[in-house]
């Protein structure tokens, strides 16, 4: 009887243990994407497509949630805090390496430390754009630097918050020239493009993808880019190095993770972070925004990272201290 008895329930341990393998496995239900700015920006740009593919190659929907604030701050937070689950994950923008620092400079508490991420994959790096509106007087970038300091604190420019990608590069055209122009801070790229052609600021820098249809629409000018070359979306605006301004910064976008997820979801990810990158569809998506798909692995990614958060801590200490 004993005996007969193990042998039931061997066999239903048995069968229960497919059950339990199979629930267990990554993903069995739907992971949310954070993007930390509101919807218009490159994060979120980026982010929609790339959840979408996502969600085709994991085989569980890839939820986006626009969770915005402090500059990207706020998202970035929450899923630095999450349960290393593997269902939250993040679609940052290169203002993850300044905001530590940020805090630092502004005797604030530290939101979140980058050792809380793992990189995924970065999917873009664009070169930020120097526009303002259509009807400006402004035609060329050494036109607007002379207004600029013709009148000193006149003008103002939008940004997606402090220290924010839209902030940092704009700081260090005003460092270059010793130009003063007031800084107004928006929840993201989305309300400060809004607010650009409502005519509440004069200009701003932001990624190719959340302003080329503006640009193409001729509602706003771009005068120059932050990149090295010509750029294939805006073949017709000079890098600021070609006329003669040496300052250079990048808005990349890329997929992280919190730190303590398992190295086989990782890997999980990592595989279905590449199929995206290469996807038809997410290409076509975001070639049209004039983004393209700059791709790099995680190890690629990490040493790019690495470098591009010691180069940004050295820009924050530089600017300074910004209320």
């Amino acid at each position: 009887m004993l005996v007969k008895t193990v042998v039931a329930l061997v066999c239903l341990f048995s069968l229960a243990m497919p059950a339990v393998q199979a629930q267990d496995k990554w993903p069995s239900r739907p992971i949310t994407m954070i993007v930390p700015f509101p919807p218009g920006g490159v994060a979120d740009t980026v982010g929609r497509p790339v959840a979408e593919a996502l969600s085709r190659h994991l085989g569980q929907t890839v939820v986006v949630e626009n969770r915005a604030g402090a500059g990207g701050g706020v998202g970035m937070a929450y899923v630095a805090k999450a349960k290393p689950d593997g269902y939250t994950i993040l679609m940052s923008l290169s203002s993850i390496s300044i905001i530590p620092e940020a805090d630092k400079i502004l005797g604030k508490e530290i939101s979140f430390q980058t050792n809380q991420f793992k990189p995924i994959a970065r999917f873009t790096a664009d070169p930020t754009v120097l526009v303002v509106r259509a009807d400006s007087p402004w035609k060329t970038y050494p036109e607007f630097v002379a207004a600029m300091k013709k009148d000193p604190g006149k003008y103002n420019f939008g940004s997606s918050g402090n220290y924010g990608t839209m902030h940092i590069p704009m700081e260090m055209i005003k460092l270059n020239n010793s130009f003063g122009m007031a800084h107004i801070p928006y929840t993201g790229a989305g309300p400060a493009i809004i607010a650009l052609l409502g005519t509440q600021v004069d200009a701003l820098a932001t990624g190719p993808a959340s302003i080329v249809q503006q640009i193409k629409a001729g509602k706003v000018r771009a005068l120059a880019h932050w990149g090295t070359g010509r750029l294939a979306s805006l073949p017709d605006v000079p890098s600021f190095k070609e006329i003669g301004e040496n300052v250079e910064f990048a808005q990349w976008s890329g997929l992280f993770i919190p730190s303590g997820v398992s190295n086989e979801i990782t890997e999980t990810l990592r595989a279905a972070a590449k199929l995206a990158a290469n996807d038809p569809r997410v290409k076509s998506v975001l070639d049209g925004t004039g983004s393209p798909i700059q791709y790099l692995d995680a190890p690629e990614f990490k040493t790019y990272w690495d470098l591009d958060a010691k180069k940004m801590s050295d820009i924050v200490k530089k600017i300074g201290k910004v209320e």
